[in-house]
C-alpha cells in the first residue's frame, strides 16, 4: 500500500523517494494515490503561503506557481504545449495528432497555451485571500482527474508513460474519488464550486479527446491536470 503512494510521489512530484519504491508490478497500485499527493503538494504551497504572509500579493503569488511548477517538474505543462500543439497542428486527424504529440519540440501554440495558462494561474493566485482553500483543492483535484480519466477513459497510447496504470483497480480508484469529494465539501462553498467547475471540465475535454483520438494520452492526462488546476484557481478567485 506504502509503496503505491512513495510511487505516485515519486512520479508525479521531484520529491525525494526511496528507488526500491519502484517496479512494474506495483506501479499500477499508485493510480489511487493520485489525489493524496495533490494534497501533500497543496499542503506544501499552504504552508508557504502562510510562511509569506507578510510579503507583496504580487510576489507571494510568484512565488508560490515558481515552487508549485518546480514541485511537479513541469510534467504537466509539458502535456498542455504538446496538446496544445497537436489539437491545432493535427487538424482534425487522429493520427497525425498523435504524431505531434509524440515530437519532444514546442511549437508557437504550445508556447501560447503555457504562457496562457502560467499568466491565468498567476493573476488567480495574486487575487486570492491569504490561505485560501484553492491552494489545496486546486493540486488535489488536479490530481484526482488523473485518476478519474484513467478510471473511465481508454488510454490510445501503447507503451506510453500511463501503460503501467492500465491494471489499477478500480474499486481502490473510486474510492479514492469519494474520499476527494468528501474533502471538496469540507471547504464548504469553495469547495463545492470547485468540484462543479472540475466534473464541466472533465466532461468537456474527456468528450475532446474521445472525439479526436478514441481516448485519453499522457500529454492530455498533462493539459488536464493543468486546466483544471487553473479553472479552480479562478473559479474561487472570481
Amino acid at each position: 500500500m506504502m509503496r503505491g503512494l512513495l510511487i505516485a510521489i515519486g512520479f508525479l512530484t521531484r520529491l525525494p523517494v526511496p528507488a526500491r519504491a519502484f517496479d512494474g508490478a506495483s506501479s499500477s497500485s499508485s493510480l489511487a494515490w493520485y489525489p493524496a499527493v495533490g494534497l501533500l503538494i497543496g499542503g506544501l504551497l499552504w504552508v508557504l503561503a502562510w510562511a509569506l504572509a507578510s510579503a507583496p500579493p504580487l510576489l507571494v503569488a510568484a512565488v508560490l506557481l515558481a515552487v508549485w511548477v518546480g514541485l511537479t517538474g513541469a510534467m504537466h505543462l509539458d502535456g498542455l504545449a504538446d496538446s496544445a500543439d497537436a489539437w491545432v497542428g493535427g487538424l482534425g486527424d487522429r493520427e497525425r495528432t498523435l504524431a505531434i504529440m509524440q515530437d519532444p519540440r514546442c511549437g508557437p501554440m504550445g508556447v501560447v497555451a503555457l504562457v496562457l495558462v502560467l499568466l491565468l494561474k498567476f493573476a488567480a493566485l495574486a487575487s486570492l485571500p491569504p490561505h485560501s482553500a484553492a491552494l489545496w483543492l486546486a493540486p488535489l483535484l488536479g490530481r484526482a482527474v488523473l485518476t478519474a480519466a484513467f478510471t473511465s477513459t481508454p488510454y490510445v497510447r501503447s507503451g506510453g508513460l500511463g501503460s503501467g496504470l492500465l491494471g489499477a483497480s478500480r474499486g481502490a480508484s473510486v474510492a479514492a474519488l469519494l474520499v476527494t469529494g468528501l474533502l471538496c465539501f469540507c471547504a464548504d462553498w469553495h469547495g463545492l464550486r470547485a468540484l462543479v467547475v472540475v466534473l464541466a471540465v472533465f466532461a468537456c475535454w474527456r468528450l475532446a479527446c474521445m472525439r479526436r483520438l478514441g481516448g485519453m494520452t499522457g500529454d492530455t492526462c498533462g493539459a488536464l491536470t493543468e486546466l483544471t488546476e487553473a479553472a479552480v484557481l479562478l473559479a474561487l478567485a472570481a
